[in-house]
This record gives structure tokens, C-alpha cells and sequence, in this order.
């Protein structure tokens, strides 16, 4: 584990501003680095090793790729960078998944490796190997400081749980970079609305959905389906809130962090939604896997052969058990069945009813039924992602389509969706473009923009002290990515 979160910001945080607007710009990286391992080692003093280890196999990598450009000699370095890299990840994250499913299907009985998971490990690796590619490809330069490049890997607001953030988007940064007051005010908004959002409604979400409900012995339908709502709120505003997070810590150092959410609950396909959702993740195996494979400019057989790799290691990415595979191939069956028929089927609809409904209102059904297949798919993703085990994700979902004699309703259900009702509606709004569209809209004019900038200093505050007095109850739950 790394530093609580009363730690984090009563102790570590603070000396770290100190030391790093103290110091010289030049000493600036080094600040970084060292408090970034001392985050690391906190929980895991041998694998900050570890992670040493990685930053000087990507350095010394980069710089014989850059050495051997245009020779065979660069290539052969680029694998050698990729085979380290991914050794290492599998190693720690998969062996004792690969030994767990050879003693099943041989009836063996190899001992388990005594490993536990660096925490971060998946992030920081697809950052090095982003690194080393992107200098072989000549889209980056090569990094002649050791300590420039571990910053890079090391830098601990996006460490654990990301995003992933490729070396090409703060290769600059780590050379120069400005700082203001401007910049730090925005990043430590931003910082403090995702502490909100993880505080005030992810964890709250996280209880509804693990406690209240496992709890419960009086389940029905219809709270299966409260359940499966709570967990996927819980899980986008858990992981969205540590991005805010990471985003609003890199302002106030100067970095230049992309946005990894992108309101992906209003989107009408799952393909969409995934162009919003964990934006760096997509992104990046579509430019390091898929495009290399091919990408959808090839044969019918090697698209579906590529499309099937992408999300087979998406859902391998996340976790060593058979419920994240599974999750990452029931994603590539819909967007299959999108490409080659669900998207033409929605097309069909909308235009029958643009051509025969003469109600206005009525020609947005097609569009509406789209949001609801994409937000019933994704809901029913989530269970099989965030439940135990797959057994129990398929029991959970079979219950949701009335599997297991359960009634429609029970008094838990209405006992607990009139507690978590405003909560609901706040985080459901929340998780649209309305509230942001809302404040540009007040703004347009100089008298709005004026009560903005009054307001908002008051609402950061407010969140502020809610979130300072939920810590002082102790009622914190670890970010869910700090496992993968």
C-alpha cells in the first residue's frame, strides 16, 4: 500500500511543495524523482528496485535505439526494450495465474509463487514501452538524462492508477516548463473536485454496492439493478476522481496531463463510449497494437483478428483472472456486432422514424434507445468486471434478467433507493456535460463569469471541508485501480 490519504495530504503533499518551489528549477526533476520513489517505496521498499531497474532498462534502450538508428541493431534493441518490459509485468502480475491454470487443467500441483503485485505496475510499464517505441518510430527523442527519464516513469500523482501518460506528451515538460499561480489555483481545483468525487460519491456508491447490498437478505430484481447502477457509478467516479486527481497535480508542477474521461455514459454506441472512456488505455493500443497489426485496412479476417487481440489484452491488462478476459472479449463481441449490424439496424430506425412519425418528440426514440442499450451493456460489463469472480458475475446478471426466483421488488429495494435517491440524481448529472455546460452558459457574460469566479473558490472549499470531515470518520476505500 502507499501513504493513506490523511498522509498523503496532511504530510507528504505538503513537504513536497515546499521542497519543489524551494529549490532551483534545475533541482525541480530531482525533487520530483526522489519524493516519487519515497511514495512508491512507502508500502513496497523492494520494489522501488524494481521500478529503478525498469527506468534504467528503458534509458539504456533509448539510447542504443537512438545509437543504431536505421540499422538492424535498433530493432533488435526496440525487442529486446518490449521483452524486458513485458517479462517483467508478467512475471510479478501473471505467474501465479498461468501455474493456477496449469495445476487445473493437468491436475499438477506447482506451488504459488510468494509475489505480491507492485502496485502501479501495468501504468508505468506501458509507459516505458511507450517511451522506447515512440524513440524507434523517431516520434521522440532520446532521453540522455537518467533522471529526466525516471521522473518521467516514476512521477507520482499518476503512478498507481494513471493515466497512462506517454513520454511524447510531457517530453517538453521535463526539459522546461512554467509555473504560476494561475496554474497551481487550477490544478488544485481540480485536484480537490476529484478528491470529492471519490469521496463524496464513489466511495458512497462503493458502499451501497458492497456493503448495503451483499448484506441484504432481501434481494430482488430490481435491486440487482440498483446494484449494478451503484457499481458502475462507483467504478467511473473511483477511477475518473484519481485522473482529476493526477490532471490537477500536474498543473501545479508545470505537466501537461491528457484528459482520460471524456462523459462516456452519453455515448449512443459501446464504440464510442470506449473513445471516451479511459481515454490513455484506448489510445494506446490502438497506436502500439492494433495500427501495427494492421488497424481495419486489411482483409476481413485479420480486422476481426485484430480486433479480437486488442480486447482480449485490454481485459488481460486489468487482471489475472478469467472474469477481465471475458470482460474484455464480451466488449469485442459488441463492437463486432456493431460494425457489421447494430449500427446499420439503429440507422434503419431512426430513418423509418424521420420518415413516418410526424410527432417531433417521438423522432428522438431511436436515439434514446441507443443510450439505453449502451448504458444496459455497460452496466452489465461492470458487474462481470468488479464481482468476485466470474461465477458470481453470472449469477449476478442472470438475477438481473429475473434468473433465480426473485421477486420484481422488496423493501430493501425501496428502502435503499429513497436513501441514495438525491445521491443518485447528483451523480447521474454528474456524469453528463450538463452542470459543465451549465457554468459556460453563466459565464457567456461578464456579470456570470463574475458570479463564477465567486462562487467557485466558495464550492472548492465546501468540498473541501466535507472531504476533510468523511476522513475524519475514517470511512475511506482505496482507489479500485491501485490493484492493476
Amino acid at each position: 500500500m502507499v501513504f493513506s490519504t490523511i498522509e498523503f495530504l496532511n504530510y507528504f503533499l505538503p513537504v513536497v511543495f515546499l521542497l519543489y518551489f524551494l529549490v532551483p528549477f534545475r533541482f525541480k526533476n530531482l525533487v520530483l524523482l526522489i519524493t516519487s520513489l519515497v511514495f512508491y517505496a512507502w508500502g513496497e521498499p523492494t520494489y522501488v528496485f524494481l521500478m529503478l531497474g525498469t527506468c534504467l532498462s528503458s534509458y539504456v534502450h533509448g539510447i542504443l535505439i537512438g545509437k543504431f538508428k536505421g540499422t538492424k541493431w535498433s530493432k533488435f534493441f526496440l525487442v529486446t526494450s518490449i521483452v524486458t518490459s513485458v517479462a517483467i509485468l508478467g512475471f510479478f502480475k501473471y505467474a501465479n495465474f498461468f501455474i493456477m491454470n496449469i495445476n487445473d487443467l493437468f491436475g499438477t500441483g506447482i506451488a504459488f509463487l510468494k509475489l505480491a503485485l507492485p502496485v502501479g505496475i501495468s501504468f508505468y510499464t506501458f509507459q516505458t514501452l511507450s517511451y522506447t517505441i515512440d524513440v524507434y518510430r523517431g516520434e521522440a527523442e532520446v532521453q540522455k538524462s537518467f533522471i529526466r527519464l525516471s521522473t518521467y516513469v516514476a512521477l507520482f500523482p499518476q503512478l498507481v492508477a494513471g493515466p497512462i501518460v506517454r513520454y511524447t506528451t510531457v517530453e517538453e515538460d521535463l526539459t522546461y516548463r512554467t509555473h504560476s499561480f494561475e496554474k497551481f489555483s487550477m490544478g488544485a481545483t481540480r485536484f480537490v473536485l476529484g478528491l470529492g468525487k471519490k469521496l463524496l460519491i464513489a466511495d458512497q456508491f462503493y458502499r451501497l454496492a458492497e456493503t448495503c447490498f451483499r448484506q441484504s437478505d432481501d434481494k430482488s430484481v430490481a435491486f440487482y439493478w440498483l446494484y449494478a447502477i451503484a457499481n458502475a457509478l462507483y467504478i467511473y467516479f473511483d477511477f475518473s476522481a484519481y485522473s482529476d486527481m493526477a490532471i490537477g497535480l500536474g498543473h501545479i508542477f508545470g505537466f501537461r496531463f491528457l484528459e482520460n474521461f471524456n462523459y462516456p455514459f452519453i455515448s449512443k454506441t459501446v464504440a464510442e463510449f470506449w473513445r471516451r472512456w479511459h481515454i490513455s488505455l484506448g489510445t494506446w493500443f490502438r497506436d502500439y497494437v492494433y495500427i501495427p497489426l494492421g488497424g481495419n485496412r486489411v482483409s476481413f479476417l485479420k480486422f476481426i483478428r485484430n480486433t479480437l487481440v486488442v480486447w482480449f489484452l485490454t481485459g488481460f491488462w486489468h487482471g489475472a483472472a478469467w472474469k477481465y478476459i471475458v470482460w474484455g472479449l464480451y466488449f469485442f463481441v459488441f463492437l463486432i456486432a456493431e460494425k457489421f449490424f447494430l449500427n446499420k439496424c439503429f440507422k434503419k430506425l431512426g430513418a423509418f422514424f424521420d420518415a413516418h412519425v410526424k410527432v417531433p418528440v417521438l423522432r428522438r426514440f431511436p436515439a434514446f434507445l441507443s443510450h439505453v442499450y449502451v448504458v444496459v451493456t455497460i452496466l452489465v460489463s461492470f458487474v462481470i468486471f468488479n464481482t468476485v469472480d466470474l461465477k458470481e458475475g453470472m449469477q449476478f446478471i442472470g438475477a438481473m434478467f429475473g434468473a433465480g426466483d426473485l421477486p420484481f421488488w422488496s423493501a430493501h429495494t425501496t428502502y435503499y433507493l429513497a436513501n441514495y435517491s438525491i445521491l443518485l440524481v447528483a451523480a447521474i448529472l454528474g456524469a453528463t456535460p450538463v452542470v459543465k455546460q451549465t457554468v459556460l452558459k453563466i459565464k457567456a457574460n461578464q456579470t456570470g463569469e463574475k458570479i463564477i469566479n465567486v462562487l467557485e473558490p466558495i464550492a472548492v472549499v465546501v468540498v473541501l471541508t466535507l472531504c476533510v470531515a468523511t476522513l475524519v470518520n475514517d470511512s475511506f476505500t482505496p482507489f479500485l485501480y491501485f490493484q492493476f
